[in-house]
């Protein structure tokens, strides 16, 4: 090696987890190194979350366009130019880069190295032409798309979330194999901006991990933009070239030999943890094709090395690995044995209506508390939602049977952010009165959390006992 550094942490990923590590140590005077062999920002910045929400938001105004007539509004047919869509996504990529760029982190304090990184000791890793010798160590490589074994498939051009935002051309044809958050919020931006959009999945439902009550009005609002689905549908084989691309099914919903004509294919059927070439059994660190073994407090079998986001085996999102890395900087800079607690976790599927969850889900909350509360409130009950004609959706709350909330799910306009303080409600063990009791201004969309909350105490409004009370304190005046 052309240079040996000695490091108090390295780490290996310049995603959300490693950028949240390494700003964080140097900033609290610890001597960083930072591996990235991509680009800065890994997966969340350059082909997932930022450019799918940026797409989604061109997707919308189309979509606006033509409900307008519906508020007596007339814009006629949108006209869309998907070339200028795609530099509209890559302009809001470049607007947010310079936040996690090397000039940033290495203004920072931190030693960025731009190569790939392998473990040769349970000390040490290698990577560019350095080594590094650190007291402490974190992984943070994230994942990325999962390809099925799909005869034909590796003959035939597909598209990921890492090359969706690079095509050119607004498909004519666009077949999605897999019904998950990716996979649908893709399927409906390119259905708002003209393509025709049909979506398979070999389980018989989409968004597995949500509510199923609520992941079923998702299905059913992308199903009247004119989205096809196909359930229970197993991909048997691929063929064909660009632009004319041929994929067969089997399965509960296809016939046996059914075959599909696209332009063009979209693979969204999971992810995988990038831990190739990591020389992690150099290392001494446990692993899977799962994800690397950690233990609450994120620490691998090596206890100098810890694992955070994706490749740490749980649940996938940018945020988490945010949080992960928050638990890393404490248990390896300050020694708190701080811990994760992936219950109070909240996500959101950005699809239209958006899916939001915060807690246990109502299956998981009956297997741990057994008698539960659950209580729900529709938008089309809400005054707000009426005059914006953004009546499709409910919110659905999960109590403990003394009033505990223990999760809530939110499917309808904006439920990414009515979740928030049900996040909040989740982490602090709030009761459901404290959420019932607030004033909120009115009319706004967050009163269906106030109104579902009001339900708990419906069945004390209506109990004889109360109405004795009432009637006997009337008596004296």
């Amino acid at each position: 090696m052309a240079e040996t550094i000695d490091a108090d942490i390295c780490v290996i990923g310049g995603g959300s987890g490693g950028l949240t590590v390494a700003a964080g140590a140097s900033y609290l005077g610890a001597k960083v190194v930072l591996f990235e062999r991509g680009r800065m920002g890994g997966d969340c910045l350059n082909y997932g979350c930022v450019p799918s929400k940026a797409l989604l938001a061109a997707a919308k105004l189309p979509a606006l366009a033509r409900r307008a007539p519906t508020f007596g509004v007339h814009f006629g047919m949108p006209d869309v130019d998907f070339a200028a869509v795609g530099r509209h996504v890559h302009g809001v990529i470049a607007s947010i880069a310079p936040f996690d760029s090397v000039a940033r982190f290495e203004g920072l304090g931190v030693r960025v190295i731009q190569a790939p990184a392998r473990f040769v000791a349970r000390d040490r890793a290698e990577g560019g032409g350095v080594a590094v010798r650190a007291r402490r160590f974190v992984i943070a490589t994230g994942s990325r798309a999962a390809v099925p074994p799909i005869p034909g498939l590796d003959r035939v051009p597909f598209l990921t979330n890492e090359t969706v935002f690079d095509n050119p051309n607004l498909p004519d044809h666009l077949v999605v194999i897999g019904a998950g958050p990716i996979g649908l919020e893709m399927a409906q931006a390119h259905r708002r901006l003209g393509a025709r959009v049909t979506v398979l999945e070999a389980l018989p439902s989409a968004l597995t991990k949500d509510d199923p009550e609520l992941a079923a009005l998702v299905i059913e609002h992308l199903r009247a933009e004119g989205i096809e689905f196909r359930f229970g549908a197993a991909v048997t084989g691929v063929a064909g070239g660009p632009g004319d691309i041929r994929v067969t099914l089997g399965g509960r919903d296809g016939a046996g030999g059914d075959t599909l004509s696209a332009s063009h294919l979209l693979v969204a059927a999971g992810r995988r943890p990038n831990l190739e070439d990591l020389g992690l059994d150099a290392a001494g660190v446990k692993h899977s094709p799962k994800g690397i073994a950690v233990d609450k407090r994120l620490r691998t079998s090596n206890r100098k090395i810890f694992a955070v986001g994706d490749c740490a085996g749980g649940p996938q999102f940018t945020h988490i690995a945010g949080y992960h890395g928050g638990i890393v900087l404490r248990n390896a800079l300050f020694r708190l044995p701080a811990k994760v607690d992936h219950d109070t976790i909240p996500w959101v599927t950005f699809t239209d209506p958006e899916l939001a969850h915060a807690g246990l889900s109502e299956a998981a909350a009956r297997q741990r508390y057994g008698a539960i509360r659950i209580l729900r409130w529709p938008y089309a009950e809400n005054d707000r939602a009426q005059a914006e004609r953004e009546t499709h959706g409910m919110i659905k709350i999960v109590t403990s049977k003394r009033g505990r909330i223990l999760g809530a799910d939110i499917v309808g306009a904006h439920a990414g952010e009515l979740i928030q303080p049900w996040v909040l409600a989740v982490a602090k063990k709030l009761g459901v009165g404290a959420m019932a009791g607030i004033v909120l201004p009115y009319p706004t969309l967050g009163e269906i959390g106030k109104r579902a909350s009001g339900t708990y105490f419906a069945r004390s409004l209506f109990d004889p006992r109360l109405r004795w009370v009432v009637r006997m304190l009337g008596r004296f005046g």
